[in-house]
């Protein structure tokens, strides 16, 4: 190839900053300058294809740049269907060039309305946590309520006695469900509600609610202590994997607190709260509240540490 293909790539930027530095943008402008993009970038990708014909190959190519290319690809043709169809919306639609597994998933937060990344299925039980089901794909939770509840069966030999779960869990068929297995469902019944209450259904509510919260205390814990909201990985393999290994350590974080309570029980005394001093048993408290234990080797007077 003597001569490079024209890609038109400055005039393309300059139509694009005309649109982005808006503030506000009609429906008719931003139809407009998509179409536009979408016309260049055809014809670069008709450029690749014509060289390809003349002779060309992509086996000088980075594994990850075919990649990039064969992602750009079906972004275009994905672009190309809704400006054509004039919809917003496309089956496994792909919004990253680096990451093509992640969708957008509509959460109707205040500040982010759309987020991204995988979308977890999480139970919790005595403080410990169940990593149900993990997907990068968007999905309804309330249709894995009854296998949830299974796993739990089959984990502890029996169906629990109250299931606390959000709004979106609490549908006609969760409910009936969850009744004919003797399961209390939290949250209010469907329909009116009642003009009168009792004060123990609101005292059973409120405590419901409580107990609720501690799900999603595990999530902050994790995001604030175990780097759940900094995961920096692209395979969506790699990006299962790390998430899952977060709350594996949330599980032996709690587990290494109980040990350590329990430890400590031993050698409290009762009334005074102190600990009793042995000879041969020196504890040392960290910032962290963790309790290192160390023993004395009387025979060579040397320290070493245990826990």
């Amino acid at each position: 190839m003597r001569k490079k293909p024209r890609t038109s790539r400055k005039i393309a930027r300059k139509e694009y900053l005309k649109v982005a530095k808006k503030r506000k943008v009609s429906y008719q402008e931003r139809r407009k300058a998509i179409g536009k993009q979408l016309k260049y970038l055809k014809k670069n990708l008709g450029n690749i294809e014509d060289l390809i014909q003349a002779g060309a190959s992509l086996e000088n190519l980075s594994k990850r740049q075919k990649n990039c290319l064969e992602t750009i690809k079906k972004v275009y043709e994905q672009q190309q269907s809704m400006w054509e169809n004039k919809t917003q919306s496309v089956p496994q639609r792909i919004v990253s060039l680096t990451q093509p597994h992640i969708r957008p998933i509509v959460r109707g937060k205040a500040g982010k309305p759309i987020e991204f990344g995988a979308k977890l299925s999480v139970s919790c039980v005595d403080n410990y946590v169940f990593l149900d089901k993990i997907s990068l794909e968007n999905f309804n939770e309330s249709c894995h309520l009854k296998e949830q509840v299974e796993k739990y069966k089959e984990t502890f030999g029996y169906y629990p006695e109250s299931v606390h779960v959000d709004k979106i869990y609490r549908t006609r068929e969760n409910r009936n469900w969850c009744k004919e297995r003797g399961i209390r469902i939290s949250g209010p019944k469907l329909g009116r509600p009642p003009k009168n209450v009792s004060e123990e259904e609101k005292k059973q509510a409120h405590s419901d609610e409580c107990f609720r919260n501690a799900i999603e205390g595990k999530f902050g814990q994790a995001k604030r202590r175990f780097s759940l909201n900094l995961v920096m990985t692209k395979l969506p393999e790699t990006s299962i994997t790390s998430i899952a290994i977060t709350f594996l350590v949330v599980n032996l974080s709690k587990l290494l607190r109980q040990f350590l309570s329990l430890f400590l029980s031993l050698f409290t005394n009762n009334r005074t709260g102190e600990l009793i001093k042995l000879p041969f048993i020196n504890f040392d408290y960290t910032l962290n509240n963790f309790c290192v234990l160390k023993l004395i080797d009387l025979s060579e007077n040397s320290w070493s540490k245990v826990a």
